[in-house]
């Protein structure tokens, strides 16, 4: 038998981590990894966050409601200077490849930001069940979060339900708000998670969940970076695009993944992908 080399071993637990990763998403609804990045890798992203919040504040659509002090801010890649190192990262890259296949698309990149006063949010998924959700049992998206703080109970830590990326949704409002009574089964279920900077999760947007109460005095700045299977259609909520120039600067296997246009000049992103029974919190 050959012997196996170096980059046969790392392209082996590449493997085996998306596998793992694969199984973890398809029973729970979210994994994670620790400390995949730097804090000062970390603290830059967060640094981009805010001035990329700044200029979309500043312009009317740059930044949409997702309940009171929670804001959600779609951005071009060219604005996070970790962009490149974010989706060439091995565990992402293999947890992409093992969920979603080979032809897996990067179709968004954002963040959500709940400030000092933010309320609970309703238990809700991102967006309604796909059809080969609900006929195969087939997952086809990915959002994958980063934390641009060290998380504390009271910056009102994201609260997920392990396990319910699959109801069904009959009496759903929207296909995405699950009515009160039923949210005893969430309430159950319910993890808070309290990730680090450098820390990566990845997760399914149709496992149920929700921001929670900031009761601090400080912002809690999430980075979303959403990559579709190749039959997926979440790319309509969102104008990711890129400059000429920053194309040609890409690795191919950045561009082989980068759904999106290429042009000469960026136009500041409206956002598509309101979620209106967010606005007003838990009410």
């Amino acid at each position: 038998m050959p012997r196996c080399n170096m980059g046969c071993m790392t392209t082996l637990l590449d493997a085996d981590a998306g596998r793992k990763a694969r199984e973890a998403i398809y029973t729970d609804g979210i994994t994670a990894l620790r400390g995949a990045f730097s804090v000062a890798w970390a603290d830059r992203m967060r640094a981009d966050i805010e001035t990329a919040f700044d200029e979309a504040k500043a312009r009317p659509g740059g930044a949409v409601g997702r309940g009171p002090h929670r804001y959600y801010v779609e951005i071009h890649p060219e604005q996070m200077s970790g962009f490149v190192d974010l989706v060439t990262h091995p565990w992402v890259m293999a947890v992409c490849t093992a969920v979603l296949g080979e032809d897996y698309r990067i179709v968004e990149l954002g963040f959500d930001i709940p400030f000092a006063g933010a309320v609970n949010q309703p238990w809700h998924r991102d967006f309604p069940m796909p059809e080969v959700t609900r006929t195969e049992g087939r997952l086809d998206s990915l959002a994958f979060n980063l934390t641009g703080v060290d998380t504390t109970d009271e910056m009102g830590p994201f609260e997920i339900a392990p396990g319910t990326q699959f109801d069904d949704e009959p009496d759903f409002g929207h296909g995405m708000f699950p009515p009160k009574p039923r949210y005893r089964r969430y309430e159950e279920r319910a993890v808070r998670k309290y990730p680090q900077r450098g820390d990566i999760s990845a997760r399914s947007a149709l496992t149920i969940h929700r921001g929670t109460k900031n009761r601090s005095q400080v912002s809690r700045p999430v980075l979303v970076l959403g990559v579709d299977a190749a039959d997926a259609t979440n790319s309509d909520k969102h104008d990711l695009a890129v400059t000429e120039t920053f194309w040609a600067t890409l690795p191919p296997e950045v561009r082989d993944h980068l759904a999106c246009p290429v042009v000469e000049r960026l136009t500041p992103i409206t956002q598509k992908h309101t979620i209106e029974g967010l606005v007003m919190g838990d009410a």
